[in-house]
């Protein structure tokens, strides 16, 4: 019945209760990044691409959403890079949640594909940009992201926090999702 590639259940492991600052905001990251994906892992394409309504939101539009998100805040913001595909295509004055509304024509394969990618990406530039010694005076997170957001300069440490919430407000979302396709609450 499973539509998704993975062949044993995704990992997710919780956070440490003591930790620096570092390693405590990296791995409430990767627990919700992980939360994301059981929510996911199991349903087929029709579940993904269901709602609940009222609401039109989707677990295959999050699923694309929180890839689009990884690439806006590592990729292009932190890194400074140019977004990358399918992003560096997207017309988002003609459609400003293009990144929702294409996820229904998507198959999980492709969905769980482009957010694990976006993922390897995120880690991949957080871990040379952790690497770099900071300026004296200053520790890793208080290093500015190449490009501004937000209207002015973002930390990194601003760009992780941003993440812990973007990713819990939508695994709340994604419990919801679940839950009102299956029943499942124990994920």
């Amino acid at each position: 019945m499973s539509s998704q590639p993975d062949t044993a259940p995704v990992p997710r492991t919780d956070p440490p209760l003591v930790a620096d600052e570092i390693t405590m905001l990296r791995s409430f990251i990767d627990f919700y990044r992980a939360t994301i994906r059981l929510q996911c892992d199991g349903l087929t394409p029709d579940q993904l691409r269901t709602p609940h309504p009222p609401a039109t939101m989707t677990l295959a539009g999050m699923l694309k959403h929180l890839a689009y998100v990884e690439d806006v805040w590592f990729n292009v913001r932190l890194a400074g890079n140019e977004p990358a595909p399918p992003w560096d295509t997207v017309d988002w004055s003609a459609d400003g949640d293009w990144d929702w509304h294409s996820a229904l024509t998507d198959t999980p394969e492709q969905l769980t594909s482009l957010f694990d990618g976006a993922v390897e990406t995120s880690e991949r530039i957080l871990g040379a940009v952790l690497a770099e010694t900071p300026a004296p005076g200053t520790d890793a997170l208080d290093r500015i992201a190449a490009r501004e957001g937000r209207g002015g300069q973002i930390s990194l440490r601003w760009i992780l926090v941003h993440m812990v919430e973007e990713y819990s407000r939508h695994a709340g979302h994604a419990d919801l999702l679940r839950e009102a396709l299956d029943g499942a609450t124990d994920l």
